[in-house]
């Protein structure tokens, strides 16, 4: 299911790209995009989120990164293989612009090739922050659906 409004980032040209083999199951890393963010980004009881498009989203990151609000809505969500979300945060983050992320799952014999692409940055600064941040949560989704199978 897609939104049928999509904030117009043309004017913020600034993006960023990772690709990551992770071990998890596309279904586990789905899940948490969609409604476990809590078990490896936001902060234990901070997270307000629905996996549904169009339904805002709220959380404070962890609190050992610096407790930051995070706003968003997803926009398109394809079970198990895509998650696009607008993601918002002040000052040192996306500097109150609404920006886009988009997750592709792609299962494999090692379990899903995951490529996140984070777009609608208005300069090279906020972009840069992400990109120096990015790869580290990353590592934080790895371990965390792995906390999530032991459960």
């Amino acid at each position: 299911m897609k939104s049928k409004c999509l904030p117009n980032i043309s004017s913020r040209p600034h993006e960023m790209s990772l690709e990551r083999q992770m071990t998890a199951s596309a279904d586990l890393i789905y899940d948490a995009w969609t409604k476990n963010f809590d078990c490896w980004f936001a902060e234990p009881g901070e997270l307000i989120m629905t996996p549904e498009v169009d339904k805002p989203w709220f959380f404070h990151n962890r609190k050992d990164w610096g407790s930051h609000p995070h706003y968003g809505r997803f926009v398109e969500l394809e079970k198990n293989k895509l998650v696009v979300t607008t993601w918002l945060t002040g000052e040192n983050g996306t500097d109150g612009n609404e920006t886009i992320i988009r997750i592709e799952l792609t299962p494999n014999d090692n379990g899903t090739f995951v490529r996140m692409t984070h777009s609608g940055f208005a300069n090279q600064k906020s972009c840069q922050g992400h990109i120096d941040n990015w790869p580290a949560a990353l590592d934080e989704l790895e371990e965390g659906v792995k906390k999530l199978t032991r459960a």
